[in-house]
């Protein structure tokens, strides 16, 4: 019996960004917030922050953005910066590895200017001591000397905004999180949203979409921006080799069924991780890591990768003893739904 193959960092369906994918985002990304599509919240709640920081002169106050990757977190932080017309300048928390890597992007800061931090759930303890001062009172410590003639000395920053992202809020530092005066959490799109998204897409691309193209790519793509781009350029390129450029309802689900990708928007690792509760574990409840084992799988990949969709869908449950699958899983994969054990009648005298 072969092994169970680990998951491809290339899925189709991957909501995480590709190296090689850098440009072709950035041409996709919308500039301002007339031009961003669906978390209307969001938006309402950016717009007036953005309007009242501009009416006196200020500097934003400091904005905290999470939610599931791929739904615009990064495209968000431009945009503010745009519309407040200012630089935004990017790292991630994983990067800055020691103080001084903070304290030399901070001291490259202007007058307004947006430092837009990626995973900053991943900064380290030493790396947020610094930061602190920074976000708190627009002041860098510095200590010169080592020892008794050692000395701090602290240098006045002018004004700018911390705009956070993570996917993982709960990870992130309570004295992290209270230093950000706006926090949001980013959904995912809906289906109205995600049409309108594929539309505008196209329009830049250049791409022409039949009647019903947009709703084919839309309703498979998890309700993720990144992901409805993707399989925008990947139909893109079918409709060119297998047809006349045009995308077609029928050409955008022959080329989504060849890339493994069906009517839901499910891939082969998504629709393993079902199988695998229903079949070899009677459709649960199974622990996290028994799941990851038994797929040959990292538990990480598992939780951040597929399950926030399958929980979606409502494919699956979380419970206390593990993950159980819905009838609806069932359904969708062809299996009969088990039948439940009939309850003992109370006894009634």
């Amino acid at each position: 019996m072969a092994l169970p193959q680990t998951s491809k960092p290339d899925r189709p369906i991957s909501s995480r960004p590709r190296p090689d994918e850098g440009p072709q985002e950035n041409s996709l990304r919308p500039r301002v917030l007339d031009e961003l599509i669906g978390q209307d919240l969001v938006k309402a709640n950016l717009r007036i922050l953005i309007e009242a920081a501009r009416g006196r002169g200020e500097a934003l106050d400091h904005i905290l953005l999470y939610g599931p990757p791929g739904l615009g977190k990064t495209t968000l932080a431009f945009v503010i910066a745009n519309e407040m017309g200012v630089q935004v300048k990017v790292t991630s928390g994983p990067a800055i590895e020691r103080a001084g890597d903070l304290a030399a992007i901070l001291t490259n800061l202007r007058q307004g200017d947006i430092l837009f931090i990626d995973e900053v759930h991943r900064l380290s303890a030493v790396v947020e001591e610094v930061l602190y001062p920074a976000m708190e009172d627009y002041a860098l410590d510095i200590v010169i000397g080592k020892g008794p003639s050692a000395r701090s000395i602290r240098l006045k920053m002018p004004r700018f905004t911390v705009v956070g992202a993570t996917t993982r809020l709960a990870l992130l530092s309570a004295p992290l999180r209270a230093r950000f005066g706006a926090v949001h959490r980013l959904d995912f799109y809906d289906m109205a949203a995600m049409v309108a998204i594929v539309r505008r897409s196209a329009a830049v691309l250049g791409v022409e979409l039949a009647p019903g193209g947009a709703e084919e790519i839309a309703q498979r793509s998890r309700g993720t921006p990144r992901v409805a781009n993707r399989l925008l350029r990947r139909v893109r390129d079918y409709a060119q080799v297998r047809g006349d450029g045009r995308i077609t309802p029928q050409l955008a689900r022959e080329a989504l069924e060849l890339l493994g990708v069906d009517a839901l928007g499910l891939d082969d690792l998504d629709r393993r991780v079902l199988h695998t509760i229903i079949q070899k574990f009677d459709g649960g409840p199974v622990g996290l890591e028994t799941i990851a084992a038994s797929l040959s799988e990292e538990s990480d990949t598992i939780m951040d990768v597929v399950e926030p969709y399958l929980l979606q869908l409502g494919f699956i449950d979380r419970t206390l003893r593990g993950r159980t699958a819905s009838r609806r899983a069932y359904e969708h994969l062809n299996l009969p739904y088990p039948a439940q054990p009939e309850q003992p009648a109370l006894f009634n005298p």
